[in-house]
């Protein structure tokens, strides 16, 4: 595994990079309060597996650059980000995967760009129009959401967060059925991130530019259902993220999908489940790789992958 960092969108971009570069490539997308090591087992993984993959910083985080403003985090320019990380592996396509907020920005991605992304893999979070199902038919999906309410209040959500050291943000990784799953020298680096100023905000920002029904508005879902082949990892003890969304995903998808329950695990499910998580991710991207196996063309493999 080594650090590299890339151009994309307009940003500088940085990122853990595995395996060889003349490889199949993967793009993995972490979530909040994280960063590109949430990925390091699955880098490893895939990469001695012969996989060219690379896990950035999402803009805001860590090494990456952190435009100002709440607009600057809204899902056309994530998506745009995506679509440039693909373009600096120097592929048409690549095989996707995303975890919490990644998972978001991947589910958006996808449906907007199917051609770009040969498989995906969302990780805890459901298929937005299934999340919405969930809130309102599930109370209890409502309980676990309360906190976006917080999230997306400025000045509010970044004083409480910020005290006594980023504490609840620190408390966020040990809650769960796995409470030490996520070490604890990577919980005080994700911390000292998001103690630079402007990063917490930027991190924030995710849920202010994009949770409004305003902002739903503003950037529509892309006709569904999913047409790529998808697979959705959840662990069931995960606090956050209860089972009726991940059992409406499902219909969203209309290609190809696979769902992956990893029993009694939680939220950090890179980290809880690292074999596991890596072990699914593996199969999913080499079982579709016989597309190129087989030698087919370019124009044909486009055509598999519209």
């Amino acid at each position: 595994m080594r650090e590299t960092r890339l151009r994309a969108n307009g940003l500088d971009f940085r990122a853990l990079e595995a395996g060889p570069r003349e490889g199949p490539p993967v793009l993995l997308l972490h979530g909040f309060p994280e960063g590109a090591e949430s990925w390091t087992t699955q880098l490893e993984a895939l990469g001695a597996d012969g996989f060219h993959v690379l896990a950035p910083d999402l803009r805001g985080y860590g090494g990456s650059d952190c435009p100002e403003g709440v607009e600057a985090y809204a899902l056309a320019h994530l998506n745009a980000d995506v679509e440039g990380l693909v373009n600096a592996l120097g592929h048409r396509r690549c095989h996707l995967a995303g975890h919490d907020w990644g998972a978001i920005i991947g589910w958006s991605f996808v449906s907007r760009h199917p051609g770009r992304v040969q498989t995906w893999s969302a990780l805890s979070v459901p298929h937005p129009a299934a999340f919405r199902k969930a809130l309102e038919q599930d109370p209890e999906q409502a309980i676990r959401s309360a906190y976006i309410g917080l999230f997306r209040t400025p000045v509010k959500a970044e004083a409480v967060l910020a005290e006594n050291g980023l504490e609840r943000v620190r408390q966020m990784f040990r809650g769960g059925p796995n409470p030490e799953a996520v070490p604890e020298s990577v919980v005080a680096r994700y911390l000292g991130d998001l103690a630079r100023p402007g990063r917490l905000s930027a991190a924030l920002n995710y849920y202010r530019a994009n949770l409004s029904g305003e902002a739903q508005k503003a950037y529509p879902p892309a006709p569904h259902p999913i047409s790529t082949p998808t697979q959705m990892i959840w662990g069931d003890g995960d606090p956050a993220l209860g089972r009726r969304g991940i059992e409406l995903t499902e219909a969203e998808v209309g290609g190809e999908y696979r769902l992956g329950v990893l029993e009694g695990a939680g939220h950090w499910l890179q980290f809880d489940r690292p074999a596991e998580v890596s072990a699914l991710l593996a199969d999913w991207m080499s079982s579709h790789e016989m597309w190129f196996d087989r030698g087919l063309t370019d124009e044909r493999i486009a055509a598999s992958f519209p």
